[in-house]
């Protein structure tokens, strides 16, 4: 499913326009969706208390025509101008012939009905502004928003549903006035846009869904930024053929580990094989070799000389020289550390090593290539590279705030500037290819910041890899099944002490899930 900025969502318009569907077309198309989506949410509308919140624009016109549909469905429709509409809108002036209620905010007593009205409303539509807003939510519509939200503070049951987005959330920002209305669910216009996937705004739209207005699909394949669904993994998962042999599923060589961060390359190595490689092999100091294979029995080993005890030395360099040649992909750097004969032992891996096979790099792998001037030239032609914003500030010379502001221009102009596929992780993990595209995973699970879970996903990438995925491929689906895995996780136990481990079991779950349904084009992202 396509994403779009508002500058591309006004050109799809247009197109449409050219086509014959006029904005007439689109608005009573947008509004009859709206209408229905609120009659699924409530289960029927006849009897039951609406208020529509309507603007001056096109946002407030969809509203109109939500109202009429909504009243004509027997609901008690409640409609608020925030601004008078002019006499010859035709769809307040359908609304005017129904005899639905009207409050105008210039009204002297709108407010006081406004206070009147709220404890018996069920629904609050907020359809002010939409991808056109720019000017600051201030004056009577401030106070408006700020009394719907006293009475949703006492009234948990009162649903605020947003049109197209949040008045004052920035389409393609995510940055929000601090007046806005927080939605329960926001009803997105044709196209998610790009805003509700970023933050702070994003923590304000609620649950999200599409409403299909009419827009021909063809008018937006050109558009290079997607919403990764369960259909789309789908397609990208590698085939199981019953005649296959472990090397059917491709190998896996995982190098990582160090005295003080053990855990890392356990969850990356199991994560690989929970996503269906054939073969793991873990590289990690010889010291270490012992207590991890006291837990990972499935996997094959390649001991490395210490420097000290749990740190690898750049003597290493010969043993895995030897060994990629049997490997379709090498995940390196989880748990790796940072110490001077490992950023040696990281160099003559990626830069000197011949045959090197399809590359995966997290952790301490980008934090050594963060100190290495112009590093990316060195790399083989593509290579995956899983940065939290952290490491990714690091890598680009950015502050983690500049990071987290502009996450998808970012992630997509690094992976251009670099010709990598970067995994830019954190909520609404990122995933941009070398040409252009750009994926967004739909999930915000705060279970899923914890130690660890960054390997998980780097395991689960290069398990994807070692079975045949191109890299894009491999990374869009892979941050896919680790966020899935981790709402089951969070359905069983909540988000408070999941653990990355708890994923793991879980993964092959959630593969057989996406596998065994028959999914259709999804109108509902992450709820």
């Amino acid at each position: 499913m396509k994403v779009v900025t508002s500058s591309q969502m006004r050109e799809l318009e247009q197109q449409a326009a050219a086509m014959g569907l006029t904005s007439d077309v689109l608005m009573e198309n947008a509004g009859l969706a709206v209408a229905r989506e609120v009659k699924r949410l409530l289960g029927g509308v006849a009897g039951r208390r609406i208020l529509i919140l309507a603007g001056p624009g096109n946002n407030g016109g969809d509203g109109l025509v939500g109202a009429r549909h909504l009243h004509d469905w027997g609901a008690d429709v409640y409609l608020y101008l925030v601004r008078s509409r002019e006499d010859s809108d035709i769809n307040y002036r359908l609304v005017q012939e129904r005899g639905i209620h009207t409050i105008q905010a210039l009204q002297s007593d709108s407010l006081a009905v406004l206070e009147s009205l709220l404890p018996s409303t069920e629904v609050v539509l907020d359809a002010v502004f939409g991808t056109g807003k720019t000017r600051p939510l201030k004056g009577a519509l401030e106070e408006v928003f700020l009394r719907v939200r006293r009475v949703k503070e006492s009234n948990r049951t009162l649903c605020v549903v947003a049109v197209d987005l949040p008045s004052g959330l920035d389409a393609d920002t995510g940055a929000i006035d601090g007046a806005s209305l927080p939605a329960d669910v926001t009803i997105t216009l044709a196209y998610p846009k790009l805003g509700l996937f970023s933050f702070p705004g994003a923590a304000k739209v609620g649950r999200i869904k599409v409403a299909d207005i009419g827009i021909p699909p063809e008018l937006a394949e050109s558009i290079s930024t997607e919403i990764v669904t369960a259909e789309k993994v789908r397609l990208c998962l590698p085939e199981r053929p019953l005649d296959a042999n472990k090397g059917t599923f491709g190998k896996v060589l995982v190098v990582g580990g160090s005295i003080n961060y053990v855990g890392a390359v356990y969850l990356a190595c199991a994560a690989a094989a929970r996503v269906g490689a054939g073969l793991v092999t873990l590289a990690t100091a010889r010291s270490l070799q012992p207590i991890l294979a006291s837990k990972l029995t499935e996997v094959t080993y390649v001991p490395l000389p210490e420097s000290e005890p749990g740190i690898v030395t750049a003597d290493g360099i010969e043993a895995i020289r030897s060994s990629l040649v049997d490997y379709d992909v090498l995940l390196l750097g989880c748990g790796l550390g940072q110490s001077s004969s490992v950023a040696d032992f990281v160099r003559s891996v990626i830069f000197s090593s011949a045959d090197i096979p399809a590359l995966v790099l997290d952790a301490d792998a980008l934090n050594i290539l963060a100190k290495i001037p112009r590093w990316w030239q060195e790399l083989p032609s593509d290579a995956v590279l899983t940065p939290h914003p952290g490491e990714m500030a690091r890598l680009t010379g950015l502050s983690v705030a500049e990071i987290q502001s502009k996450r998808m221009s970012i992630a997509r102009e690094v992976a251009h500037s670099w010709q990598k596929t970067v995994v830019l992780k954190g909520a609404y993990t990122v995933v941009a290819a070398p040409d252009g595209k750009a994926s967004i995973n739909p999930m915000a699970n705060p279970g899923l910041a914890s130690a660890g879970n960054g390997d998980v996903l780097a395991g689960a990438i290069a398990g994807l890899v070692a079975q045949g995925s191109s890299l894009f491929n491999a990374a869009v689906s892979g941050a896919f099944l680790h966020s899935q895995a981790g709402e089951l996780v969070k359905k069983e136990m909540g988000d408070a002490g999941m653990l990355a481990s708890d994923l793991l079991p879980t993964l092959p779950l959630v593969i057989s899930e996406i596998k065994g349904k028959t999914v259709q084009r999804e109108r509902l992202i992450g709820g």
